[in-house]
């Protein structure tokens, strides 16, 4: 059985607060290993992002919430913020614009399920929205059953 990320703790923390109220609601959505170890009720330590937003547009929203950013992965759309309760990478959707099997060349993008889509495991496709007061599960593939399921699947 999985938990309800209604009521988990780590949504909550006043940095992850900051950052949406910084970044918009509506411009992201939490991603990665917070998601799967909140579902399995884990601790969850490292809170990852993915955003609509450009790069320099994060770095702007930031900066005037006073939320410092280190450019980690700029080329691949990755800028870590630098928060109290600890550092959050957030990186731009990106589509596939060619790839040898192992590495792609990406585009920026708009577009969720196509940012989900090029996930490694569906467990990892899985994202909480937090536009409203109950946090949202958005799993486009199953991500939920196969981890319950302890299944490795590609999206």
């Amino acid at each position: 059985m999985l938990r309800d990320l209604s009521q988990a703790d780590w949504p909550r923390r006043a940095g992850l607060a900051a950052l949406t109220t910084a970044l918009g609601a509506e411009n992201i959505r939490w991603v990665g290993g917070a998601v799967r170890d909140g579902l399995l009720g884990v601790a969850v330590h490292d809170v990852d992002c993915a955003t609509i937003l450009m790069p320099a547009e994060v770095i702007a929203s930031c900066g005037k919430a006073s939320i410092r950013t280190v450019p980690t992965g700029i080329e691949h759309g990755t800028v870590t913020a630098i928060l109290k309760d600890g550092p959050v990478e957030i990186t731009t959707l990106r589509r596939d614009v060619a790839t040898d099997g192992r590495r792609a060349t990406i585009a920026f993008a708009k577009d969720w399920p196509e940012d989900a889509a090029r996930r490694d495991f569906t467990i990892n496709a899985m994202a909480l929205e937090l536009t409203t007061d109950n946090p949202e599960l958005v799993d486009p593939f199953g991500g939920a059953v196969d981890l319950i399921s302890r299944v490795l699947r590609t999206p």
